[in-house]
């Protein structure tokens, strides 16, 4: 099964994600087969790009947003 979900990259005590494609199989942070975004949850308010061509993409072969990715595709307007 394909997810859309986040890759921690931030040091410690200063998180940053990227919104990656993934095989649900794989561990969090190894192979990715996409990249379509990123999330910086310390700046206020917290800010996010994304792809939304590939996010859409994505969504419509089947893959599914953890929890979180799917506040984050609300807010960006993103939807199945």
């Amino acid at each position: 099964m394909v997810k859309i979900r986040l890759r921690r990259i931030g040091q410690k005590k200063a998180p940053f994600y990227r919104i990656v494609v993934a095989d649900s199989r794989v561990a969090m942070n190894s192979r990715m087969i996409e990249e379509i975004g990123t999330y910086d949850p310390l700046k206020d308010p917290s800010e996010f790009h994304i792809n939304e061509e590939a996010a859409k993409k994505w969504l419509a072969n089947g893959a599914q947003p953890t929890e979180t990715v799917s506040k984050i595709f609300k807010i960006a307007g993103i939807t199945k």
